[in-house]
């Protein structure tokens, strides 16, 4: 914000809801795809396929993200990327998000600013609208957002269409987002890469409705960890998946920090969430579309394996534990 802003230094309550709302919303572009944007008691938005896909998610301070690791325009972009990527793991594509902001009254305004500089750089990015949303006080930052997505005349991809004999594949980094937590857990300043990674996941957006037209069967965003999100995609579709581990060699910058923190990088790739990845599952004659690779293969039976051996470290993440 520029040292001529009048309201520089001062905080939501001081400016009030309505102006925290105008400042969020004024002088930003819509897509096409919004009918009627902020300001009215709804939105309109234009759902060309006859379908809305949707989904929402929350992040809340302290638990999803830090401001002493986190600049808040990170923390915004990471709330957008991540309900984009529930989206292009149906197949669909991102056309509008509602956010939701609760925050303390003295939440300075610099702050707020930031965090909607964030959301609506990642959500035009991805060609979407941000139609609206609602603020209210809380104890600490919590955003809420709802997106909503278009399938474009194709069939959504779910996780209960995994067959025994298809080839499991994902697109997208694995492990990245939690060698970078425990980076910062250590206070280290080496790996920003990794670092960056945690603070602000890249989806592989357009890998989503490209597998679904090359026919995946079924599809899943790697929010939780690979195991845990697969093992979801198992228990769905009623089969089994088993990991090659020779396909998921942690990539160089991983192997590096372990070495550095004296862990395993595999339990990074296996179990770390938030970097938004995406798996799915392929025909064995499909032809893995750009930015896909395979992992593994479904087989019958239930639940992830490792090499033929049941996985038994972590699983992933757990809201509540």
């Amino acid at each position: 914000m520029s040292s001529t802003d009048p309201d520089a230094g001062r905080t939501v309550a001081d400016i009030g809801e309505f102006a925290v709302i105008e400042r969020a919303v004024a002088g930003r572009p819509q897509p096409d795809t919004t009918l009627l944007g902020p300001g009215d008691d709804a939105a309109v938005v234009r759902a060309p396929d006859g379908r809305v896909v949707v989904s929402s998610d929350m992040l809340v301070q302290g638990r999803h993200f830090r401001f002493d690791w986190s600049k808040p325009e990170q923390v915004g972009r990471k709330a957008v990327a991540q309900n984009g990527a529930d989206i292009v793991s149906m197949g669909a594509w991102p056309t509008a998000f509602l956010v939701s902001l609760g925050c303390p009254p003295d939440t300075p305004v610099a702050l707020t600013d930031a965090l909607t500089d964030g959301i609506w750089a990642e959500a035009q990015a991805l060609g979407a609208g941000v139609v609206g949303g609602d603020t209210v006080q809380s104890e600490q930052v919590v955003l809420s957002i709802t997106v909503l997505g278009d399938l474009g005349g194709a069939d959504a991809v779910l996780r209960s269409g995994a067959r025994p004999g298809d080839l499991v594949a994902v697109a997208g980094r694995l492990g990245w987002s939690a060698a970078g937590l425990a980076v910062l857990l250590v206070g280290s300043v080496d790996f920003p890469e990794l670092v960056g990674a945690h603070q602000v996941p890249v989806p592989p957006y357009v890998a989503g409705p490209a597998a679904a037209r090359a026919g995946a069967t079924a599809m899943t965003d790697v929010s939780d960890g690979l195991v845990a999100d697969l093992g979801h995609m198992c228990t769905a579709s009623g089969v089994g998946i088993d990991l090659d581990s020779s396909l998921l060699e942690p990539a160089t910058e991983l192997r590096a920090a372990a070495a550095a923190l004296d862990v395993d990088a595999r339990h990074w790739v296996l179990t770390g969430g938030e970097d938004h990845a995406l798996a799915a599952t392929f025909p064995t004659e499909a032809v893995l579309p750009e930015g896909w690779r395979r992992i593994g293969e479904v087989r019958a039976g239930a639940g992830v394996t490792v090499d033929g051996q049941s996985w038994t470290g972590a699983g992933g993440w757990q809201s509540f534990s």
